[in-house]
């Protein structure tokens, strides 16, 4: 089994940060492409951030030079710092990730529960 688990979300004033993780657990061979994506109520989920295994990253256009995805392939995690945040990011940030279970030969996509994160004065 494998596990997706996030954290890090919470309560921030408008300009302020907060620093998401989610680490990938279980029974792991290798974790290829990680991602957030969020969801605000009544819109779609969207993507935020991607991240290769080799560190290439990718952005959405809100988002470019306020958030920074990176990762630790050592511990299987990945995070997203956030600054300089808006109401309008209010959502609930989910992780998604490529992983190739130990033993198997596919490869399969994982979410994570998701953590929340609202931006309000």
């Amino acid at each position: 089994q494998v596990q997706l688990v996030e954290s890090g979300g919470g309560l921030v004033h408008p300009g302020g940060s907060l620093r998401l993780s989610c680490a990938a657990s279980g029974s792991i061979f290798m974790v290829y492409a990680m991602a957030w994506y969020r969801q605000a109520p009544g819109k779609e989920r969207e993507l935020v951030a991607s991240i290769t295994r080799g560190g290439t990253t990718d952005y959405a256009d809100s988002v470019k030079g306020r958030f920074t995805i990176s990762r630790d392939n050592a511990k299987n995690t990945m995070y997203l710092q956030m600054n300089s945040l808006k109401p309008e990011d209010t959502a609930v940030y989910s992780c998604n990730a490529d992983v190739q279970p130990r033993g198997a030969v596919r490869r399969k996509e994982y979410w994570g529960k998701g953590t929340q994160v609202t931006v309000s004065s």
